[in-house]
């Protein structure tokens, strides 16, 4: 290697710098995976190159022999990691190791807490790969040459805010990468130690990961016989065999859950996991993991998310998304494939049949497997869909041919729950429904306890029948697509006319047409005095202890989905309210009793108000109504 020529110092950007501190900090409970880290990004890099060789086989350079190599020199304290893959340029290394190249760095930050326990997890789920370096070394050098090119590059830090870069000249396409221990850190250079690091954390790579055997003098046996010296030499501690293509009664569950972090990019084990190989018309085999915890940035748009896709074992891309509906984004894990080509590209998977084959074959085993999971685990599913429900219930408008299946995956917080958890099952809910009832009821409001507290509940608690409340943003759009289940209709109970069917008793409904009659005509004046505010006014029973309520037609946009809309800026179609009153409530019966239509006019749109309030959390003219409130208030005070 000659001189170091073009030498600059760059600034770290502040995120690196504060994650580096963050990390050396935080993750000093499990030093080690720093070695698991760099030996799977080195792997990653000789997919790569492998895959880029398919079309321009010089980059081999007469080197096709991948593999990475990982040594220690004690007299030096170093840790040396190289690899032969497919290198980085000068841009390359200033993007990946000056920066964090990763969507959603600020949110990431904006959740660092300042408790070490939480903010190494967060780390986890953040995926810092190269960064772990610094968890042993108090200075990293990587050099580096790309395929195909002669420029090579040194990068330099000691992980304090700033870094070199220079330009030099390397021998060999691939990147090498020497971190200098701190002093604390010297198990590290143990042989045995490394050894069964990697034994540990690589078994799985499919290349071969090399450690130097030191040579052997010629020496004298026991009996006085010669034993010939041998020669060092590299050899493999890793079965250099992909996982996925091994037996699955060969592979232990320590393997996959260690797979999975490589796979993954994951600090955390997995939730659990299917290993599956397809034959017939369609041949590939599928290896997918759910994961433990979300990703912090789940919900950012610019993410990207997919599968790790190999073709008859050769890497093709590490985020093929069209194998997965993005209900199921955070599944992890790859597939093989052995009918696609070599030279496929994004383009090709969009409408290919062997890709939607593979698609529906992946979607149906993840939702079986979470099926089963929910049936025999709960409590692990109750993990899981603390993590990713509001994920899964973007499922019945995305997925129609799997509508059913998803649906048994749901699950929601009920009046039969005095907490917000969402452990309620639809099964479960048609299995406790009441005899005669032939609808699923459901309230979706702002939060669980608007949805607890709304007036539409009071007939269905009276009566003893179970509603489930929701209160996801994503609710009132999946309520759009999911109708029914099991054959029972799915009716929110802040839409249409309400009609309880079997449940309601004659006795019931001529106490309802008695208290009616008390109060002819109020409806009438009410609509008057009203006018264009509302669609409707009109009695209900709906209602126990509240004076009115507000519920939108049966084809009218609800107040939920308006703001759903509008909070994703689009606008959303006016609807008017339809107003149904409390005939037996005594506020109605005073309504009904004033003669002064200024004050009757004033409680008219009081009621309306409060109504609208307990429905939609809010008021389009607020001080409207504390002004008209307060006059009452005096009148009756007099």
């Amino acid at each position: 290697m000659s001189d170091i020529k073009n030498k600059e110092n760059h600034q770290f950007g502040t995120d690196v710098g504060k994650l580096l501190n963050l990390m050396i900090h935080s993750l000093c409970s499990n030093k080690e995976i720093f070695l698991r880290e760099l030996v799977s990004n080195a792997s990653d890099a000789a997919d790569k190159l492998r895959y880029l060789a398919l079309q321009n086989g010089d980059l081999y350079g007469g080197d096709a022999e991948l593999k990475v190599r990982v040594s220690a020199d004690k007299e030096a304290k170093t840790v040396t990691i190289s690899d032969n893959g497919i290198g980085m340029s000068r841009e390359e290394v200033i993007n990946s190791l000056g920066t964090i190249a990763k969507s959603g760095t600020a949110e990431f930050f904006q959740n660092l807490t300042g408790d070490q326990a939480k903010d190494s997890q967060l780390i986890g789920q953040f995926g810092v790969g190269f960064y772990s370096a610094f968890i042993v070394a108090d200075e990293v050098t990587v050099r580096t040459r790309k395929a195909g090119e002669d420029a090579a590059v040194e990068w330099q830090s000691k992980g304090e805010g700033e870094y070199s870069l220079a330009d030099i000249q390397k021998a060999e396409r691939g990147t090498e990468i020497v971190l200098h221990l701190r002093d604390d850190e010297e198990e590290f250079l143990d042989e045995f130690r490394l050894r069964s690091i990697i034994t540990k954390y690589s078994d799985h790579i499919s290349i071969p990961v090399e450690m130097f055997k030191a040579p052997v003098p010629e020496s004298e046996g026991p009996d006085g016989e010669k034993i010939e010296a041998q020669p060092g030499e590299w050899e493999a501690i890793n079965r250099a065999t992909a996982l996925w293509t091994r037996d699955k009664s060969e592979i232990s569950e320590d393997e996959y859950k260690e797979f999975y972090k490589h796979v993954g990019h994951d600090w955390e084990e997995p939730l659990t996991w299917a290993h599956n190989k397809v034959e017939g018309k369609t041949e590939y085999t599928s290896l997918l993991y759910i994961p433990k915890k979300a990703p912090f940035d789940l919900w950012n748009r610019d993410r990207q998310t997919g599968l790790k896709l190999y073709v008859q074992r050769v890497f093709i891309m590490d985020d093929a998304e069209q194998f997965m509906p993005s209900y199921l984004r955070f599944v992890k894990g790859l597939l093989d494939s052995n009918d696609l080509p070599l030279n496929v590209s994004r383009e090709i998977l969009q409408d290919n049949k062997i890709t939607q084959a593979i698609r529906k074959g992946c979607t149906s085993r993840i939702l079986k497997m979470l099926d089963r999971m929910g049936k025999n685990k709960p409590e692990e599913y109750q993990v899981f869909w603390n993590e990713f429900g509001q994920v899964i219930k973007e499922g019945p408008a995305e997925d129609a041919a799997n509508k059913e299946a998803i649906a048994k995956l749901l699950r929601f917080s009920s009046t039969n729950t005095d907490e917000s958890t969402q452990n309620v099952s639809l099964e479960q809910y048609v299995e406790r429904m009441k005899e005669g009832q032939d609808k699923i009821y459901y309230v979706v409001a702002d939060s669980f306890a608007t949805a607890k507290s709304s007036p539409h509940l009071e007939i269905f608690r009276k009566k003893g029948i179970e509603v489930l409340l929701m209160s996801d943003r994503v609710d009132e759009w999946m309520m759009g697509h999911l109708t029914e289940f099991d054959g029972k209709q799915l009716q929110s109970i802040t839409r249409g006319d309400l009609d309880l069917g079997d449940l309601e008793d004659e006795e019931s409904k001529k106490a309802q047409e008695e208290s009616e009659k008390e109060v002819a005509g109020l409806v009438e004046r009410i609509t008057e005095s009203l006018g264009d505010k509302v669609k409707e006014v009109r009695f209900t029973h709906r209602l126990t202890d509240s004076p009115a309520c507000v519920v939108v037609d049966d084809h009218d946009m609800s107040s939920q989905m308006q703001k759903l809309m509008e909070s994703i800026g689009q606008s959303a179609p006016e609807s008017k309210p339809i107003f149904e009153l409390n005939p037996e409530h005594q506020l109605v019966k005073h309504l009904n009793d004033e003669q002064d239509e200024d004050k009757f006019s004033q409680w008219s749109e009081v009621l309306l108000d409060q109504a609208l309030l307990a429905e939609r959390g809010s008021l389009k003219d607020p001080v409207g109504f504390v002004t008209r409130l307060n006059k009452l208030m005096l009148d009756l005070s007099k």
